[in-house]
This record gives structure tokens, C-alpha cells and sequence, in this order.
């Protein structure tokens, strides 16, 4: 049982951690490759499609550790997967991940606990959506505006607006984030069971 004076031992956080560092180094990489497949190269990455799992590690770890062990959960994560990620992609990318990632996992964080008491469902979704929100205006901002190769216009049929690539890229990167969050509840609600919750809120507030 965690209470809110038992300082979490960081070695019952390795598994999210390494988990985190994983799906952010990951999606650093494949952020940098368009889905060519059925003409999307103008319309997604294949980063959106790992980084969202981000979330879902940050929800589960809220859930059974509670808000403190799921922010060091985020701010080692974060540590780690910025240096791999200079390795593994460019600085500009890294930093711009890792300033992405702090905003919209602690926001995430925030918002899945002030929902903590409510339907078990709200908390994961709310905070995921608001997260990702502010996660992909700063991330694709910070890493490809004013570069030549992400800033070409591209005109979108459907609409007729015309937009730098990077902020098309942004829009259908969100739109997939939103459905992944609806979808990581079926693996989040499987795992409530195992994942007996934090503790260390008021009896009222305690997750469910």
C-alpha cells in the first residue's frame, strides 16, 4: 500500500520508466518518417501512433502510485529518453520532445487526478486529451517550425486550406491521439483489477 507520507522506492517504478523512455526514444525516431502508405505522407508520421502509449503508462502509474509517483515517473523518463533521443534523432527534436512531453504528462497528471473520484473512465480520457493537446502544438512548434523540409505548403483537398506541412502534420497527429485515448481505455479498464489504486487520497477521493 502506497499512503501519502511512504515515499515510493524508485526500484517499484523501473517498469514504467523503462516503459516511458521507450515509447518517447521511439516515437523521437519515427516522428521523423511519413506514413507513405495510401498517400499520408502529408497527414501523419508514424510517431503518432507509438506516443500515445505515453499516456496510457502515466494514467496506469497515477492510478496505482498516485500523482508524486507518477510525476518522478515522468521526470525520469523524460532524463532518459532525451539523451537517447539526441542520439537516436537531432537536439532540435530531442528538446523540443522533451519540453512537449513535461508540459502534457504533467498536465495529464493534474487532470487525471482532480477526476480521480469520478467515473473510471473520465479521469484517463480527460487527462490524456488535455495532455496530448498541449503535447502536440509544442512538440511539432518547437521541432519543425521555420524548417524548410516540414514547412512547405500543402494545400488539403477536402478543406482547401493551405498550411505549412508541420501544422497539417500536427492536426491528423492530434486526431489520432484522440482515438488512441478512447482506445487505451480497454487496455487501462482491463488492468484496474490488477492495479489495486493509490491510497493516499481522502477516503472521498480515493481512486476507483
Amino acid at each position: 500500500m502506497t499512503t501519502a507520507g511512504t515515499k515510493i522506492p524508485f526500484k517499484r517504478l523501473s517498469l514504467p520508466v523503462i516503459a516511458m523512455m521507450a515509447v518517447v526514444a521511439a516515437s523521437n525516431v519515427l516522428v521523423q518518417h511519413p506514413v507513405e502508405q495510401f498517400g499520408l505522407q502529408d497527414f501523419l508520421t508514424w510517431g503518432a501512433f507509438t506516443y500515445p502509449l505515453a499516456f496510457l503508462v502515466n494514467d496506469l502509474t497515477n492510478r496505482r502510485f498516485g500523482p508524486a509517483g507518477a510525476r518522478r515517473v515522468v521526470y525520469a523518463g523524460f532524463a532518459l529518453a532525451v539523451l537517447l533521443s539526441i542520439w537516436l534523432a537531432t537536439p532540435r527534436i530531442a528538446l523540443a520532445s522533451g519540453t512537449a512531453f513535461l508540459f502534457g504528462q504533467l498536465l495529464d497528471i493534474g487532470v487525471f487526478n482532480r477526476l480521480r473520484r469520478m467515473s473510471w473512465w473520465q479521469a484517463p480520457l480527460a487527462g490524456s486529451l488535455f495532455g496530448s493537446a498541449i503535447d502536440t502544438a509544442l512538440f511539432f512548434s518547437l521541432a519543425f517550425a521555420g524548417d524548410a523540409d516540414m514547412s512547405f505548403p500543402v494545400t488539403y483537398a477536402s478543406t482547401g486550406i493551405t498550411v505549412p506541412l508541420w501544422m497539417g502534420l500536427a492536426y491528423f497527429d492530434f486526431l489520432v491521439k484522440f482515438g488512441f485515448a478512447l482506445l487505451a481505455l480497454i487496455p487501462y479498464g482491463a488492468l484496474m483489477g490488477w492495479l489495486k489504486p493509490w491510497t493516499g487520497a481522502p477516503a472521498d477521493t480515493a481512486a476507483r
